[in-house]
């Protein structure tokens, strides 16, 4: 499929299928991330992959807040973006700060994670509601950390894709 065709699939998953995720499919994930661009080529991230069969309900757990997103208890795999400091061009080291385009490449990263997913015929869903402390301490990432995202993935239970509800171009672009 080509790469418009792709982001119209790519939806976040909300059922997932009992299936397990193979490890080489989440290597694909973390490999298409590191390829996502960055200010400077920086590279601000690194990712911690849950998918121990043990552990990944526990961090289902930490991200069903609320009383809400139950439907992560499916995912058979869980991505953690981190943000990690950046290394800007000596001119731009002067008058910003380092973490300034950090976000914004954290953001290239994880949105490369949910494609490769897609393209594999995995689902994806960026959470952003967790547990942030219970997740640091079942994970073993240092409390100080910044988290960019959290991810689960797995396989979606049905291939159908929901209808977008997007504005339209007209509302989104001005050409000049």
């Amino acid at each position: 499929m080509d790469f418009l065709e792709l982001c119209q699939r790519r939806q976040s998953c909300r059922d997932f299928a009992d299936r397990p995720v193979e490890h080489e499919k989440l290597v694909k994930c973390i490999e298409a991330a590191g390829l996502a661009p960055s200010a400077c080529n920086s590279q601000p991230w690194s990712f911690v992959v849950a998918e121990n069969p043990a552990l990944t309900p526990e961090v289902a757990k930490c991200a069903m807040q609320m009383g809400i997103n139950e439907y992560f208890s499916g995912a058979k795999a869980f991505i953690v973006v981190l943000e990690e400091h950046a290394v800007l061009m000596p001119k731009l080291r002067c008058i910003l700060d380092s973490q300034y385009f950090a976000k914004g490449d954290l953001g290239a990263a994880t949105l490369s994670i949910c494609l490769a997913a897609e393209a594999q015929g995995l689902g994806s869903c960026i959470i952003g509601l967790f547990d942030r402390e219970k997740l640091c301490r079942l994970l073993d990432i240092p409390i100080e950390k910044q988290f960019g995202a959290l991810i689960a993935i797995g396989y979606p239970a049905s291939d159908k894709v929901r209808p977008k509800n997007r504005k339209t171009l007209e509302e989104i672009v001005r050409f000049v």
